[in-house]
């Protein structure tokens, strides 16, 4: 099971650097499901997997000149704050059993790999639907206060389910700060590491022992898949790969609800 984790290790990688969003959704079930983890460690560690990965799709964004940091420290900030206030603060007092209906009782690990599964399908539905990107004017117009919103809130989602949540932030981008399309996607690769890379050290670093060796073998894994998924990137159309890989998506968050749901693992 771990040598497929591994394999899986690689082909999130890939997905990343062939599309350059989705790949990274699919860390907390192997990490849960392959490796065995726990649904606290498997989200922290898919914060370090998931930063790690997009800081370096966003630099190389910003050498394209496809960044703009003043919007992603605007956006980042409170995305920042929302993570941290979940990881190091929420997440270790959770109890094991968070609530009972009548005779069903609600695990911590239900009620985070529940929120997860329909992340997992919010953004399979955003890589299946959204075949045409539409993008802003390009002239950047900020709405202050609901761009902080919006970035507590992803911090927030964050925080629970460990993953970058950039089907929320692109639109949000485009939306709110009048960004075109190619900005506003580098722009989250940006948002995404910064606060995913704050939560793990600001939080879970220093409320749970980490193994740091498999962290950065897993992470170097995905690494290789990166640069595997931009070389065949020049060879493949990635667009006409993603609605594929969102059904994909969708199929695995349908086994995250079975898992925990219905067999109770």
């Amino acid at each position: 099971m771990e040598i497929l984790g591994y394999v899986m290790a690689l082909i999130i990688g890939i997905s990343l650097g062939l599309i350059g969003s989705g790949g990274s959704i699919l860390a907390v079930p192997v990490l849960a499901y392959l490796f065995s983890y726990d649904e606290k460690i498997a989200t922290a560690y898919s914060l370090f997997i998931v930063g790690t990965a997009a800081l370096i799709g966003g630099i190389k964004q910003y050498k394209k000149n496809n960044v703009d940091l003043k919007t992603a420290v605007i956006f980042g900030v409170p995305a920042i704050i929302g993570v941290w206030l979940i990881r190091h603060f929420v997440i270790p007092i959770l109890p094991d059993e968070l609530f009972v209906m009548g005779d069903f009782g609600v695990t911590r690990r239900m009620g985070m790999f529940g929120l997860f599964g329909l992340l997992m399908l919010f953004a399979a539905y955003y890589m299946i639907v959204e075949n045409e990107k539409k993008g802003g004017t390009g002239i950047i117009k900020y709405n202050y206060q609901l761009i902080t919103l919006e970035g507590l809130i992803v911090g927030v989602v964050t925080g629970f389910v460990g993953a970058g949540g950039g089907f929320l932030i692109i639109p949000a981008l485009v939306i709110l700060a009048n960004l075109e399309i190619r900005k506003a996607i580098g722009t989250s690769l940006i948002i995404i590491a910064i606060k995913s890379l704050s939560g793990f050290f600001l939080g879970d670093a220093l409320t749970m022992m980490i193994d740091w060796y498999f962290i950065l073998s897993f992470s170097s894994i995905t690494i290789i898949g990166i640069l595997i998924g931009m070389f065949l990137g020049k060879r493949i159309n990635g667009e006409k790969l993603k609605k594929g890989f969102g059904y994909f998506i969708s199929l695995m968050a349908v086994f995250i609800f079975i898992m925990e749901f219905i067999i109770k693992v």
